[in-house]
């Protein structure tokens, strides 16, 4: 992706980036084609066109302009429209000027997607009708600002698949069962008709399309297969002939349906992330307005989008903080671990930051706003993760790499076969017959099945062990991949504090110092003080009967046991703190906490984020694997080491005290460095280092943006369950790749013989299904796989 550079001198081009939203792929020839189109147009420095995320990112410079990039899309045959914030942005800027366009953009469409959900089968329908309709060039221009709103194109297969299951069913029990009875053969034209033309229209409108650009893909020979049994049963039936193949056509186009809608669900899975981010910030905020006639500072409820800088909004115990800021009035702890990976709360007073979209756990607190729109943290994230998004390499599918080849050498040798026969002196039916032969024997059906049932079967056995794969572009990513980063918070750790080591002075034993922490904070909602509770409950501690309680948001509380006033918190709410105490805290990992009267500290609590049973033992399983870890942070270093060092990873792989940004800067390094990465991860602040990195893992106890915004997500909250996506992952290809050597060779031995008229339509028509049958048994087999 070309950055850009101010110009050096007169006269040299800036550069510039332009994002596209693309209509009308449908493999990835397509998206090669789209590369291919615009890589040779004067001033375009370069391309990349991602199937996945449907969108383009462009890098150009003059002479060429935004609204040539889109003419030169959409004369390839696509839909193309701008979905950057302005038609054009110096390079490296794009992400910076129109970004707070782009958000109150993906604000807007996101409600209205919400709102579309109740209609989608109607919206579906519609969609599919105007789509068919309208010219290939203008596809794009459906609905022109809805690149994140449209009808997904599973809603749009979905009732097709439907009818076809529906139909095919009883033609294929006629045609088996009963294939010349009385009224079978009209019944079979009757039900595979609406089969062969409406439920494999996407095929036939696809191969039209690339025809009129003389390409083609996939699509044109299952469009050209199905339409050539059909054609030849009508004629058959017309005749009076015996030998119909309607169920051949209504078979191929349900089991190919079948294989593009498993396409089309694994892709539209991944493009909720934008919204996801977008649904972590706060919807609304409090902030405080001087009336201008009575000059009283009251509260008014606004939309976050109107927050100017400057503003002074209210957060209470519970609410989301509204934008990046600093806290002018109250103290509190503030949870920020889904956006900067903090494991625990911060304690913030006036005069400390906040970042929009983290939660206020404990006190009121009135915040002023620093950073609004495109400049808040929230939005940086947001930018990284469509950044990385577009930017990730599109991994060619096995058989789409070999359709342009396959496609038009089988047109070739069915045209040639018919003439060949026909220059030999046989009648034109002989040699109609042949030629179809050739075009139904060579139909990838079993192409078409090779991915998605290897995919549906290692998916459902990936469900059983905790592991759910997005897509067949995943799969490729696991067999290359020499390098893990595990995020901490959530990933290896459960997330939860938890009371580790308590030290005290003196005679004073370990139980009466928990005893005397825990009935103070008791009266505590604070995190790191439920963890003190909590200790005391599992110890089986009787806590004594409080008085007076009173908290010190930020520093910590104080409460009357019988006649003793007792503290617990920071080490400066004491007179004196014994050295030890303090080297205890100093040489434990986690946040410590005092307890203590008179002035004097008496003992130190330190609570920490609990490290998984089971991250020890499956960090060594990744390392059997062949994959080094990293341990990868927002943390501490002090936290980030001791984690490292209970799960068993060098020193040297640690990185720690990472914000969200510079998650994203480590995997690219590595990346750069020539590893292939890994990401393993749970929150918002892992979102664009899951998308950056070559295979991103989520943890499925994390939030919805980073699901999204990983390949695989992992639904049982256990690391172990990373060795169990790799090794599922690496077998179904490797299953895969068996298909598809089937499925080539098939035809490669089957055309020949056809083409020579050692077979006919019905045997033809028999070894395709043949054929699928023992790719889809081959893919049966992962149902067994196991460790």
């Amino acid at each position: 992706m070309s950055t850009g550079q101010a110009p050096a001198a007169t006269g040299e081009r800036a550069s510039e980036e332009v994002r596209l939203a693309i209509t009308g792929m449908t493999c990835a020839s397509c998206s090669a084609r789209i590369e291919r189109k615009l890589s040779k147009v004067a001033g375009v420095e370069s391309a990349t066109v991602n199937l996945a995320t449907e969108k383009a990112l462009v890098s150009f410079s003059s002479p060429v302009t935004v609204e040539q990039i889109v003419a030169e899309v959409k004369k390839t045959g696509y839909g193309a429209t701008v979905i950057d914030g302005s038609d054009r942005a110096p390079a490296g800027a794009a992400h910076t000027a129109g970004a707070g366009v782009l958000l109150e953009k993906l604000r807007a469409q996101g409600r209205a997607r919400r709102k579309a959900r109740a209609t989608a089968a109607t919206r579906a329908t519609t969609a599919t009708t105007a789509v068919a309709h309208q010219p290939p060039g203008d596809r794009g221009q459906v609905r022109e600002d809805s690149h994140l709103d449209h009808a997904p194109a599973q809603n749009v297969l979905k009732p097709r698949l439907v009818t076809a299951i529906a139909l095919t069913v009883p033609v294929l029990f006629l045609a088996m069962v009963l294939p010349t009875s009385g009224a079978s053969p009209w019944l079979q034209f009757l039900l595979a008709t609406p089969v062969v033309f409406w439920c494999a229209w996407p095929f036939h409108r696809a191969a039209a399309v690339n025809a009129r650009h003389l390409a083609s893909t996939m699509d044109t020979l299952v469009s050209l297969g199905v339409l050539a049994a059909w054609g030849y049963s009508v004629v058959e039936l017309l005749q009076g002939g015996m030998h119909l193949y309607f169920e051949v056509a209504a078979v191929v186009t349900t089991f190919l349906l079948t294989g593009r809608f498993l396409e089309a669900r694994a892709k539209d899975s991944g493009k909720d992330a934008l919204g996801s981010l977008l649904d972590l910030g706060a919807k609304d905020v409090s902030v405080l307005r001087i009336d201008p006639r009575t000059r009283v500072t009251g509260e008014a409820r606004i939309p976050v989008s109107e927050l100017v800088v400057g503003d002074h909004f209210i957060v209470r115990p519970g609410e989301k903080v509204a934008t990046d800021g600093v806290v002018l009035e109250g103290s509190s702890a503030v949870d920020a671990s889904l956006v900067t990976g903090e494991s625990t709360p911060v304690d913030v007073s006036p005069g400390d930051e906040v970042t929009g979209g983290s939660v206020n756990s404990t006190g009121r607190i009135v915040v002023e706003a620093r950073k609004v729109g495109a400049d808040t943290m929230l939005a940086a994230i947001q930018r990284l993760v469509e950044t990385a998004q577009t930017g990730k390499a599109d991994v060619q599918r096995l058989a789409d790499r070999v359709s342009a080849v396959f496609v038009p050498v089988v047109l070739v040798l069915a045209l040639a076969t018919l003439v060949g026969w026909l220059v030999t002196g046989h009648d034109v039916g002989t040699s109609l017959a042949v030629a179809v032969t050739v075009l139904i024997i060579a139909c990838p059906c079993a192409l078409g099945l090779a991915t998605p049932t290897a995919l549906l079967v290692g998916t459902g056995r990936g469900a059983q062990l905790g592991t759910l794969i997005k897509g067949p572009q995943v799969l490729e990513d696991t067999r290359r991949v020499d390098t893990v980063v595990l995020d901490k918070t959530g990933t290896i750790t459960t997330g939860a504090l938890q009371l580790r080591s308590i030290a005290v002075r003196g005679k004073l034993s370990k139980k009466a110092a928990l005893t005397a922490a825990a009935a103070v904070e008791q009266g505590s909602e604070h995190p790191i003080a439920r963890a003190v509770v909590e200790g005391a409950r599992l110890a089986h501690l009787e806590l004594p009967r409080i008085l007076d309680f009173e908290a010190n948001p930020g520093e910590g509380a104080t409460a009357r046991i019988k006649d003793t006033e007792v503290t617990v918190g920071k080490s400066a709410l004491f007179e004196r703190v014994d050295p030890e105490l303090l080297e205890h805290a100093r040489n434990h990992a986690g946040t410590t906490v005092f307890v203590g009267w008179d002035g004097v500290a008496q003992a130190a609590l330190t609570v920490e984020d609990t490290v998984r049973d089971t991250s020890k033992a499956a960090i060594a399983r990744l390392r059997a694997l062949g994959l080094t870890p990293y341990l990868l942070t927002g943390d501490s270093s002090s936290n980030a080491r001791s984690v490292a060092e209970q799960v068993g990873i060098e020193a040297a792989n640690v990185r720690a005290d990472v914000m969200p940004a510079q998650k994203h800067e480590v995997v690219t390094q590595l990346q750069q460095s020539g590893r292939v990465v890994a990401m393993v991860g749970d929150g918002v602040n892992d979102a664009a280092a899951l998308a950056q990195a070559d295979l991103g893992l989520a943890m499925g106890s994390g939030t919805d943006v980073a699901m999204d915004s990983a390949d695989i997500v992992l639904v049982r909250s256990d690391l172990d369950a990373v060795g169990d996506a790799i090794g599922l992952s690496r077998e179904t290809l490797r299953v895969i790749k068996q298909n598809l050597a089937w499925a080539f060779g098939y035809n490669a031995a089957a055309i020949p013989l056809a083409a020579f008229g050692l077979l006919n339509p019905m045997i033809a028509g028999a070894t395709m299904a043949l054929s699928s049958v023992l790719v889809v048994s081959n893919s049966l087999r992962l149902k067994r796989w196991h460790r």
